[in-house]
């Protein structure tokens, strides 16, 4: 079982390697696959925070940064896939 921290720590990595998923060219499937790809990770990174607000273990400061980093995810999402 991961602490809330490691939880946070490995939620901010997916974030970050969304970030860095190569951009297709083209604007067809490959494009599609590239946004399954980023909404997939950041998926995986709200899958791990999702119930540290929940915690009785988590300190009230990581379920805020929690919190915190659930509501910046559809923001996240949109500066990645924004059109280039």
């Amino acid at each position: 079982m991961l602490s809330p921290e490691e939880r946070i720590r490995k939620a901010r990595k997916l974030i970050e390697e969304a970030r860095t998923i190569p951009r297709p060219d083209s604007v067809g499937w490959e494009a599609f696959s590239y946004n399954a790809q980023v909404k997939d990770t950041l998926k995986k990174a709200f899958e791990l925070i999702k119930l540290i607000q929940h915690s009785p273990s988590a300190s009230p400061e990581i379920k805020a940064e929690a919190k915190e980093l659930m509501e910046s995810l559809p923001l996240i999402e949109k500066e990645i896939l924004k059109p280039s």
